[in-house]
């Protein structure tokens, strides 16, 4: 089971991967005005690769934006193509 923990100040943030206590990966983002983060970094360890690590992460951002009424701008790669993919991710997208 994947454990996700957030870390967040004023300017930036991350959301960290944990599996079995041991760190899977992690998704950069940094704050632009207090409306909306952009996703601006998205690593998952070689040893948990394709195992959906990315995608939890994403997950919990999109969870976090939902909850606290906040937008999206996925600059990374890996965010980008996983919110073109998931149309039902898209309702915190800036528009």
């Amino acid at each position: 089971m994947t454990e996700v923990k957030q870390n967040n100040d004023e300017k930036h943030g991350s959301f960290e991967a944990f599996i079995d206590g041991r760190r899977a990966g992690m998704m950069t983002y940094t704050w632009a005005g207090e409306e909306r983060f952009i996703i601006d970094h998205t690593e998952v360890e070689e040893d948990y690769n394709g195992k959906g690590v990315g995608k939890e992460m994403l997950l919990a951002a999109v969870d976090f934006a939902r909850k606290n009424g906040k937008k999206i701008i996925p600059l990374c790669p890996f965010a980008k193509a996983s919110f073109q993919k998931s149309e039902e991710l898209q309702d915190v997208l800036v528009n």
